[in-house]
């Protein structure tokens, strides 16, 4: 399930995953939100709260976040993925080296550093 972040700044995005993640959840929660944000500022700043492993996230969900990956290529602007799992988030800090947009994990303690990060406008 992907449930809204509250409280961020309005030019960002963020969502927590818990539990079982369908491509229903990121249809209806992920995708709308993404579109609303790069309507509105025409870039992308993305928080993930994820407290849930990825082997949560059923095939159809990873397809729908592949499809909005691509879809918003050129908006994305910062991403942070906050997780407990180590491999996740160095991915994540690595993931930041092959593509134009700027990518860092954050461990689930570390949630409102990784808040402040997303935030600034480079």
């Amino acid at each position: 399930m992907l449930i809204l972040l509250p409280n961020l700044p309005d030019h960002v995005f963020g969502v927590k995953a818990v539990g079982e993640v369908t491509a229903d959840d990121l249809k209806s929660v992920l995708l709308p939100g993404l579109e609303v944000i790069k309507a509105k500022y025409g870039e992308i700043h993305y928080i993930l709260v994820l407290e849930t492993k990825v082997e949560n996230f059923t095939a159809g969900a990873w397809f729908q976040d592949m499809v909005a990956g691509l879809k918003h290529l050129t908006a994305w602007k910062k991403m942070a993925i906050v997780t407990d799992q180590k491999a996740v988030e160095k991915f994540t800090d690595a993931f930041s080296y092959v593509t134009p947009r700027e990518a860092k994990g954050f461990a689930l303690t570390a949630l409102n550093e990784a808040i402040t990060w997303v935030s600034l406008k480079s």
